[in-house]
């Protein structure tokens, strides 16, 4: 039997709205397509920097993947306007893709720093951030920069 006093843990909350439901499922599946275009572009910059250029065996090693699906993954990226490449050579981001491989960093760093300051360790803020980082609402996100930056 669940109470209705908001301070007891074990109260469920009542289900939302039908339409804010929706909408709410509606954003987590769109944020789970964004998902892999970003950790891509993020790791083809890292890529970049590091070793100064990106190629698909690399990103298939560092996936866990097969080639066929990075190439998959790469064609759309292209597609999508967020990279450049040629069959066995270096993947190179566009001008767009670089913009969203910073925002995603900037986005990590900031969910990192959060988890970290709320005592969380480093090691599990890391690997906690790769799934926060492509849902987190920008709300919520200035929300975690205030409390950051009010840490340090």
């Amino acid at each position: 039997m669940s109470s209705d006093d908001p301070s007891d843990s074990t109260a469920q909350a009542p289900l939302p709205p039908t339409d804010a439901h929706a909408e709410n499922f509606a954003r987590v599946r769109e944020a789970h397509a964004r998902e892999v275009a970003e950790d891509y572009v993020e790791l083809i910059a890292d890529l970049i920097e590091e070793e100064g250029e990106a190629r698909a065996v690399s990103l298939a090693e560092r996936f866990g993947v097969t080639a066929a699906t990075v190439n998959s993954t790469i064609k759309r990226l292209e597609r999508d306007g967020y990279v450049t490449s040629k069959p066995y050579r270096a993947i190179f981001l566009t001008e767009e893709g670089q913009q969203l491989a910073e925002s995603c960093r900037e986005r990590h760093r900031i969910v990192v720093r959060f988890l970290v300051a709320v005592g969380v360790s480093p090691a599990t803020a890391e690997v906690d951030a790769e799934g926060i980082e492509h849902h987190v609402s920008e709300e919520t996100l200035e929300v975690f920069r205030k409390v950051v930056s009010e840490s340090e």
